[in-house]
């Protein structure tokens, strides 16, 4: 596990970008209080995923609008048809922390 930051430094219904040993992560935080860590690599268009929009337990890509489920990584409709990887997040002493293990077999 990697720590990202503390859990103060990401507000409810954020995402942050984070570089953990030069893999990409999106940390997002719902807005029912639980952290989720994903690749930030849209599927479909190859751009950042941490600049889009948490909603409830969904990141949406600021490009075309493809939506991802913060829990599995899988899309929810078009234009993405493949799965993000997903990462486990672990809150230890305040602190966010990340496992660059998928939790969900997609590789990186």
């Amino acid at each position: 596990m990697i720590r990202v930051c503390s859990v103060a430094d990401v507000s409810p219904g954020a995402v942050v970008s984070a570089d953990l040993d030069g893999t990409p992560v999106a940390l997002a935080h719902t807005s029912d209080g639980e952290f989720f860590a994903v690749h930030d690599m849209c599927s479909h268009a190859a751009v950042a995923l941490s600049e889009g929009e948490v909603d409830g337990c969904y990141l949406e890509c600021w490009l075309h609008g493809s939506r991802f489920d913060l829990r599995t990584g899988k899309p929810s409709g078009l234009p993405a048809t493949e799965p993000v990887a997903t990462f486990p997040v672990e809150i230890r002493d305040g602190d966010l922390y990340v496992s660059l293990e998928p939790s969900n077999g997609v590789t990186v």
